[in-house]
């Protein structure tokens, strides 16, 4: 994959939208330094948005803002993926369980895309996690549980084509001691992410086998570290390998 985006104008429309999305209704100015773009160019760019119906300019504070139209399509995607609709009374009842928040993710090359997520609201200690967005396989509980389910040379291969970084003091960077992690989740079950990707937040998951033995997503409860102590770690993964099973069995795979 190239770095840099092979059609220009593109990454600066998407780049704005992003802005938008992330910050709210901002100034022309505030705009076109965020993106590193002059104002002319940056207004061509708002102007060609409106015109799509993603942006809107307040004609008061002359603010602009991202439109719901953005969500639509949004919502558009997620309908194609009837599995969420499937898999969300299993996710509820493991947040009822656990009053804990239990995402759903998808794989997508080298990362996992949540997909859904059920927030817990018995806990004043909330995750930031927004549906959408994306983490890496290789040091999040989901991701490795995902990699555990593939054979030994595709996940390598996986672990090549990431960016490995530690993004914690407990991230694994080596791949002979990720090896040896894929193997503990391939015999227990389930994965844990131990602060590897954030610190302070734990992690458990495993993912979803189809018959054909893919793994293409995957579940987890994650809460921060003084909720998810090791007793408490092993008594959640009984409820998530549970819950594996019953998804397994009843969802309608695409």
């Amino acid at each position: 994959m190239e770095d840099k985006n092979p059609i220009q104008v593109a990454g600066r429309l998407f780049g704005t939208l992003e802005y938008l999305a992330e910050n709210g209704p901002s100034g022309l100015k505030d705009i076109a330094a965020a993106q590193d773009l002059n104002k002319s160019t940056a207004h061509r760019i708002l102007t060609s948005l409106q015109y799509m119906g993603y942006v809107e300019q307040n004609p008061v504070d002359e603010k602009y803002q991202a439109t719901w139209k953005i969500v639509n399509l949004s919502g558009q995607i997620r309908r194609r993926y009837d599995i969420i609709e499937e898999a969300r009374p299993y996710l509820v009842k493991l947040m009822e369980a656990t009053g804990e928040t239990v995402h759903f993710v998808m794989r997508s090359g080298t990362e996992a895309v949540y997909i859904d997520k059920v927030e817990s609201h018995q806990n004043t200690v909330q995750m930031v996690s927004t549906i959408g967005s994306r983490i890496p396989l290789y040091c999040s509980g989901v991701g490795k549980a995902m990699l555990a389910v593939l054979p030994a040379e595709e996940a390598k291969q996986i672990w090549e084509q990431s960016h490995i970084e530690k993004r914690t003091p407990a991230t694994i960077t080596r791949y002979d001691l990720f090896e040896q992690e894929l193997n503990r989740i391939r015999k227990r079950g389930y994965a844990i992410d131990d602060e590897e990707n954030e610190p302070g937040v734990r992690c458990c998951a495993a993912s979803l086998c189809r018959e054909d033995g893919r793994a293409d997503y995957a579940f987890s409860i994650s809460a921060p570290i003084n909720r998810m102590g090791d007793e408490r770690i092993e008594e959640v993964s009984r409820m998530i390998v549970d819950t594996k099973l019953e998804m397994e069995k009843a969802l309608h795979w695409e």
